[in-house]
């Protein structure tokens, strides 16, 4: 296995930055400065997450009120299910590679 080049991870991870920057300039997104990316990371995972659990409650009453009879409206049942599985399932894969990154970053000789 190669050693990893620390230099080379550095200036991979500035380039994600500025490419990112970029593209949160391109949508007309203000960023949020250094100091504050920690906090800002964990309060937009945390917000994500929440967005996810409210589609899939809102994907689970429709079902349940199309099951009682109340909707007959079933495109927009199949819709919103569709949008909270598609959401789970990125929210599933951003937690994977979370995990993996931090395995990968666990396991850098030092």
């Amino acid at each position: 296995m190669n050693p990893i080049d620390q230099n080379r991870l550095l200036q991979m991870r500035s380039a994600i930055i500025s490419q990112n920057q970029a593209l949160q300039r391109a949508a007309g997104l203000d960023t949020a400065p250094q100091s504050e990316s920690a906090s800002s990371f964990t309060q937009t995972l945390s917000d994500v997450v929440s967005v996810v659990n409210a589609q899939q409650a809102k994907a689970s009453d429709l079902s349940a009120a199309y099951e009682r009879g109340e909707t007959h409206d079933i495109v927009s049942v199949m819709v919103e299910r569709q949008k909270a599985s598609l959401g789970f399932e990125a929210t599933l894969q951003v937690r994977n590679k979370l995990l993996s990154a931090y395995r990968d970053i666990m396991n850098m000789p030092v």
